[in-house]
């Protein structure tokens, strides 16, 4: 494959978390440039990771893990969004009891929004594609199109407030479902 196919592939695999940083963006808790910055390298590290492991695991596995990633994926992206919207309903709450962008929380969401990488993968072992060039593409990707999202989710948070917390709950959710049925109607 190509390096224009990689980068389209890295552009769609990226979009799950251009959403769920244009999310965390809403609430301001990104809010210095170390958090932003730090929550975009992680997205870019798992979405690469992911898709190394993938390729790694080959064929053998996607069977036993494409029967439950789609699952695991929703399950994450919703718990998230149901509590962004709980937050944006109620003036008073904040969105996440943990920032979002350190410790548990950020690995949560790192892994939800990379779980496609893991079969793109998977598909790039079967059309033997050179992975360590593939992999740093959807990293970088991912890491640009993070930072998009968390800058532009802040400016959106500020002008609109709560409400932009009640839009990217749904947005998470929405991510979530589309995962959940583009994987089962295959």
């Amino acid at each position: 494959m190509d390096l224009i196919g990689i980068f389209i592939i890295a552009l769609g695999v990226a979009m799950d978390a251009f959403a769920v940083s244009l999310g965390v963006g809403t609430n301001g808790a990104a809010n210095n440039r170390r958090s932003v910055i730090r929550l975009a390298f992680h997205f870019g590290l798992f979405q690469g990771m992911m898709t190394l492991f993938g390729w790694l695991a080959g064929s053998t596995v996607a069977r036993w893990i494409s029967q439950f990633d789609h699952w695991i994926a929703l399950g994450l992206l919703t718990f998230v969004g149901i509590n962004m919207i709980r937050s944006g309903l109620n003036q008073e709450s904040e969105s996440y009891k943990t920032n979002p962008t350190r410790g548990s929380l950020m690995v949560v969401l790192s892994v939800a929004t990379s779980v496609d990488a893991l079969a793109v993968g998977i598909s790039l072992a079967l059309i033997k594609t050179p992975i360590i060039t593939a992999a740093i593409i959807i990293s970088l990707v991912t890491f640009g199109l993070s930072l998009i999202g968390l800058q532009a989710g802040s400016r959106l948070g500020k002008k609109f407030g709560k409400r932009m917390e009640i839009l990217g709950g749904s947005i998470l959710i929405g991510i979530g479902f589309r995962i959940l049925l583009s994987h089962l109607i295959q």
